[in-house]
């Protein structure tokens, strides 16, 4: 079975181009724009990893973070923090959230394949 990935992301190129290279790479991609759409899509469709924007309107990725995994039912999805908040603070905060990577924008697509394809051979959803 194809794994699924949530693409959450506000910016609409990045989306694109994060789109086009999880399909590249075989996953069944899902899309939110925000952070409660994210967290919606994420109690809906299960995701094996979700990719998640820091900065977004509704709930911030690191509130969507936090409220998965305050579920226990969604413990097997792993979270990608995407960030152009760099800071060693905000990095900090991120994994303290549950976040299984923290990766700062501007990313090498190559590198973030890897890691997601990493995360999800760790088994999980």
């Amino acid at each position: 079975m194809t794994q699924k990935v949530l693409i959450a992301d506000d910016e609409p190129n990045i989306v694109v181009s994060l789109e086009f290279l999880m399909k590249r790479e075989g996953y069944q991609v899902l899309v939110a724009r925000d952070g409660v759409q994210a967290l919606a899509t994420i109690q809906r469709e299960r995701p094996a990893l979700v990719l998640l924007d820091v900065m977004m309107p509704g709930k911030t990725g690191f509130e969507v973070c936090q409220a998965v995994r305050a579920d226990d039912t969604l413990a097997g999805v792993k979270i990608v923090l995407l960030t152009a908040k760099g800071r060693d603070t905000d990095v900090a905060k991120g994994m303290a959230l549950g976040a299984d990577a923290y990766v700062i924008k501007p990313f090498s697509t190559k590198e973030l394949a890897a890691r997601v394809r990493e995360l999800l051979q760790q088994g999980g959803a």
